[in-house]
C-alpha cells in the first residue's frame, strides 16, 4: 500500500506588487491584529486578485496560487505543467519551505533535496568539495554517509578537476552540474527540480533524467520535477498537474496532464509575448511573428521580431523552435555587436513540416543567461500541397531538401 510522501490542502499564496509592507503603519497594525490576535481572515487578501500578468488588474494583491490541493505518494514522480507564471515555481518553493504558504497547508514526509535554481544552498565562498558536505549536514546526514557517497559525486558532476576552487568561480554550467549531483546522490527521500536543467548541455540534461528515473522507479524516491519540454515529462512522470494563472487546472495521468496542457494553449496562445517582468539588463520586452493569422503556409517564411527594454551590446541572442511537445526543433543564435532595441529573425519557409510549434528566446553571452523566455507565440504550419505520412504517421518537424544519387 502506497504511503504519502506530501500532502498539500487548500494552499494560497498572496504577494503584494510594487512595494515591502502593506504600505502603510496603521494598515500593517490593523492587519496583525485582524489575523494574529483575532484569528480572522485577512481583510486585505478579499481584494487579491488572480495571476493573471496579461492584465493589468486592480489590486495590489495577487494570488501566485490559489487554493491548491493535491497528493503524492512515496515513489511517484510528479510532473508540474504550465505556463510562464502559472505558479510553478513558487509551489515548489512552498513545498522546499524557502517561504511560507498565506493559507493553508504542507505535510511532508521525509527528508527534501531541491534544486530551484542555479547555485541553490551553495556558499560562494567555499570549494565544491566542501559545498557537498554543507549540503549533506543541511539534509541531516553524518559525515561518514557524505564521504561515502563523495566520489561518486564528484564523478557524475564532472568538475572533478575544479572541485576544491570556490564555487564563485564556477559557470552556471558547472554550478547546475554540481548542484544536480549532489541532490540526487544525497539521500534525501523527495527529490524537487525546477527548469534549471535547462542550463545545462543535452548531454548532461539526458543524464540527469536517467538519474531521475533511477531515483523514483529504482530507489522508491519521490521526484518533483518542472519542465516545459513535454517529451521530459512524459519519460520521467507517471502523474502530473497543470496550473493556470496560480490555479490547478487538471490533475491526474501524465498523459493526460500533458494533453490538456497543450490543448489549452493551442485554444489560448497568441501570436505575440510581452513581458511583464521587470526591466533588466538585456532583458527581452516582447516578442512577436509578424503574421496577420495563427497559421502560416509552409512555403512562407516566417519573421519573429524580438524587441529589449533597452539598447543591447555585445551580446547572444537565441530562438529555438518548439514542436507539439515542446522538444526543440532547432535552435538559431546571432551575436549583437552593434546597438539596438529591437531584431528580427527570418526562419526560411520549406523547412517545418505541418503542426503547432512555440518559441524560445534567449539573450546570454558566454554561460551567462539575461534572460530566458519559454514557449510562447504560438503558431501552426499548414501545407496546402502535401500531406506527406510513413504508415500513418508523421514525418517529423522538419523537411529537408537532400540530393538523391543513383550513383557517386
Amino acid at each position: 500500500m502506497s504511503k504519502t510522501a506530501i500532502l498539500v490542502e487548500n494552499v494560497s499564496k498572496a504577494y503584494q506588487i510594487g512595494q515591502i509592507g502593506s504600505g502603510t503603519l496603521s494598515r500593517d497594525v490593523d492587519r496583525f491584529w485582524q489575523t494574529r490576535i483575532l484569528g480572522k481572515e485577512d481583510p486585505f487578501l478579499k481584494i487579491g486578485e488572480s495571476n493573471d500578468r496579461s492584465t493589468k488588474g486592480e489590486s495590489d494583491i495577487v494570488w501566485s496560487l490559489k487554493d491548491i490541493n493535491f497528493e503524492v505518494n512515496q515513489g511517484d514522480s510528479l510532473g508540474i505543467i504550465g505556463k510562464n507564471g502559472a505558479g510553478k515555481s513558487t509551489l515548489l518553493k512552498l513545498l522546499s519551505r524557502v517561504t511560507g504558504p498565506t493559507t493553508g497547508e504542507i505535510k511532508v514526509k521525509g527528508r527534501i533535496a531541491s534544486l530551484l535554481e542555479v547555485g541553490t544552498g551553495f556558499h560562494p565562498e567555499l570549494s565544491g568539495r566542501e559545498n557537498i558536505y554543507l549540503n549533506g549536514a543541511i539534509l541531516g546526514m553524518r559525515k561518514k554517509e557524505i564521504t561515502r557517497k563523495l566520489d561518486e559525486i564528484i564523478a557524475f558532476s564532472g568538475v572533478e578537476r575544479y572541485i576544491d576552487t570556490p564555487v564563485k568561480r564556477y559557470s552556471s554550467g558547472m554550478y547546475v552540474r554540481l548542484a544536480f549531483a549532489v541532490a540526487a546522490h544525497l539521500e534525501s527521500e523527495i527529490l524537487i527540480v525546477d527548469e534549471v536543467l535547462a542550463v545545462g548541455d543535452a548531454e548532461f540534461q539526458k543524464k540527469c533524467l536517467g538519474k531521475m528515473g533511477e531515483i523514483s522507479k529504482g530507489e522508491g524516491r519521490t521526484v518533483l520535477f518542472v519542465s516545459h519540454n513535454m517529451a521530459a515529462v512524459k519519460s520521467l512522470c507517471n502523474k502530473g498537474i497543470v496550473l493556470k494563472n496560480g490555479l490547478t487546472i487538471f490533475s491526474g495521468g501524465i498523459d493526460d496532464s500533458v494533453s490538456n496542457y497543450l490543448n489549452e494553449n493551442k485554444n489560448n496562445e497568441t501570436l505575440s509575448f510581452v513581458n511583464t517582468s521587470q526591466s533588466k539588463i538585456n532583458g527581452i520586452e516582447s516578442v512577436k511573428i509578424l503574421t496577420s493569422q495563427n497559421f502560416i503556409n509552409h512555403e512562407d517564411n516566417i519573421i519573429v521580431e524580438i524587441k529589449f527594454y533597452n539598447e543591447i551590446n555585445n551580446c547572444n541572442v537565441g530562438v529555438a523552435i518548439l514542436n507539439s511537445t515542446k522538444v526543440k526543433v532547432f535552435t538559431t543564435v546571432n551575436t549583437i555587436n552593434l546597438s539596438t532595441n529591437k531584431l528580427y529573425c527570418e526562419i526560411p519557409g520549406n523547412l517545418l513540416l505541418k503542426g503547432t510549434y512555440t518559441l524560445d528566446v534567449a539573450t546570454f553571452k558566454d554561460e551567462q543567461v539575461f534572460e530566458y523566455i519559454n514557449d510562447v507565440c504560438f503558431f501552426q504550419i499548414v501545407d496546402l500541397i502535401n500531406d506527406y505520412k510513413i504508415y500513418g504517421n508523421t514525418i517529423g518537424d522538419v523537411k529537408i531538401n537532400c540530393k538523391w544519387y543513383l550513383n557517386l
